[in-house]
């Protein structure tokens, strides 16, 4: 029997298949190349499939990479024959080193110690600092040391040298406590003007506010921010009178530029104060126009936080913010602005405008916000208002300013010194021992000299009776350089018989019978006063 004819093609095809496979060429292998590796001072050669990356070279000869190691030529880069590959280790490590802050030294002139005297009020204490370096090794060489954190331990405390610089100026008997600030630092005077001493000895007290509590006990005083913050302006601190060692205390308030006092209660700690934000832009600050009370004990601990008035836009010139001035106790509280002067009412929580004030044009980046005084009857507001242009110009332009008078039991506004100019911050008297039946007082302010320039005058102290009569030029005599505007206003002593003003840069004394001036210091940096029983 025949084979089937398929079967024999089947096998033919089969046989050509084998021949054809037995003929081919054998499957090509990978060819591997020797490469270099240098890593930590010594040098292996590596084989490694030709086409291999750098990375991949590393990973054949067990290498890992730290973080921070480098690798020549980048790992990405494909190997040849002999290539060297060179790994750098790079390793990173902190060091803690404490260095030493020195202490700086500050003269304090004093009138109190003769002149060529010193006197160590404050030995020196250097501070301690700690600083954290990022030390970064190549090869177990250092190659960079840069400071990553530094720690104040302890702040230094500075050397403080009392000079003395006591002059022939002739003791006079001081009643109550005078607080002035001179170069930075708080002066009480007590008993007599030689009987001075230091109570804030920071040298940084920026004389925004210098209060007195109204038992005398306390000092409420603002410095220049510890620590550079475009967010800070100034702090609102705190120190016992009464005890020659106290230590000041923070309250923990900040950027008060206008209002910080007391509430007129006695033997409380209870401040009132209205705040402003920093601005990069002129002048520095965007003004609040809030009110808030804060109560403390006398260990400088916050006890209770109050805002009596949200912040607000503050009419126009809000900007620059609003003042307040106490009555004799704490139910009267007068507001002050450039647009408008009036009341506090504290059940609605809001400002009553008792008289409306054309806002004066400045043409800078000030706002001009006249004095304020309480009359000692609680009934009269005595503040500086805008007069009516004496030409052409727009009321806004108006060089005239009178010293006026509101009184709210019959609404009326009177003019007591007609031109007095745009600095005469009026100051009320305590109340005078005299035989009437009504509360009797005085009023002192500023008189400028040339009353159509008051912005760019000098003034003189001028005494009134509260209803405007008796007008007297006090201080300074005639013929002698006026005072300066640009210090605050005159301050009562607590009898009503003294006035303390800051006359050519240094305290001045004036007797309200004789008008004669008694200088109290002669170092030419006195900025500001208050003067309390």
């Amino acid at each position: 029997m025949k084979p089937n004819r398929t079967v024999y093609l089947i096998l033919h095809l089969l046989l050509i298949t084998g021949l054809l496979a037995a003929c081919g060429r054998p499957q090509a292998t990978a060819r591997s190349i020797e490469i270099q590796i240098e890593i930590d001072d010594q040098t292996q050669a590596v084989a490694v499939p030709a086409g291999s990356t750098v990375q991949q070279s590393l990973d054949s000869a067990g290498i890992a990479l730290a973080a921070l190691d480098r690798v020549d030529p980048p790992a990405y880069t494909t190997v040849d024959e002999g290539t060297l590959i060179r790994v750098t280790r790079v390793s990173e490590r902190f060091e803690i080193e404490e260095i030493v802050i020195p202490y700086e030294r500050q003269t304090i002139r004093n009138e109190s110690l003769p002149e060529g005297e010193t006197r160590l009020l404050q030995p020196g204490q250097n501070g301690r600092q700690e600083i954290t370096y990022r030390v970064i090794e190549e090869g177990g060489e250092e190659i960079s040391r840069a400071p990553v954190k530094n720690v104040i331990l302890e702040n230094p405390l500075p050397e403080i040298l009392m000079v003395g610089t006591q002059s022939s100026h002739t003791p006079i008997s001081i009643q109550g406590k005078l607080v002035y600030i001179s170069g930075g630092n708080a002066w009480l005077i007590s008993g007599n003007s030689g009987n001075r001493r230091p109570v804030v000895v920071y040298g940084d007290l920026d004389g925004r506010i210098l209060q007195v509590s109204p038992d005398g006990d306390w000092l409420l005083f603002s410095r220049s921010p510890q620590e550079a913050d475009g967010e800070l302006i100034n702090e609102l601190w705190v120190v016992s009178l009464d005890d020659a060692g106290a230590e000041p205390f923070d309250l923990g308030i900040r950027n008060v530029i206008h209002f910080a006092d007391w509430v007129p209660l006695q033997s409380s700690l209870i401040v009132a104060y209205s705040t402003v934000e920093a601005s990069p832009s002129p002048p520095g600050w965007q003004a609040n126009n809030d009110l808030k009370t804060i109560v403390f004990s006398e260990a400088g601990r916050v006890l209770r936080e109050r805002t009596i008035l949200d912040a607000s836009a503050g009419g126009q010139y809000g900007w620059w913010g609003t003042s307040f001035a106490w009555g004799r106790d704490d139910e009267h509280l007068a507001y002050i602005r450039a647009d408008s002067v009036g009341i506090v009412d504290f059940d609605n929580e809001t400002f009553v405008q008792v008289h409306e004030i054309t806002p004066f044009q400045t043409l800078e980046d000030w706002a001009w916000v006249p004095g304020i005084a309480w009359g000692q009857d609680q009934q009269s507001l005595y503040f500086v208002d805008h007069g009516e242009p004496v030409g052409i110009e727009n009321p806004q332009s108006s060089p005239i300013f009178h010293l006026a008078v509101n009184t709210q039991r019959t609404g009326q506004h009177v003019l007591l010194s007609q031109r007095a100019g745009m600095f005469a911050y009026p100051s009320v008297s305590p109340i005078l021992d005299v035989d009437t039946p009504e509360i009797a007082y005085k009023v002192a302010f500023f008189q400028a000299i040339n009353p159509l320039e008051s912005k760019n005058s000098s003034y003189r102290l001028v005494v009134i009776d509260r209803d405007g009569s008796n007008r007297r030029v006090l201080f300074p005599p005639e013929g002698e350089p006026g005072l300066d505007p640009a210090l605050p206003g005159p301050v009562w002593s607590p009898a009503g018989d003294r006035i303390a003003v800051i006359y050519r840069n240094d305290l001045w004394v004036i007797d309200i019978q004789t008008g004669v001036g008694q200088q109290l210091t002669n170092d030419g940096q006195a900025i500001l006063i208050d003067w309390s029983s």
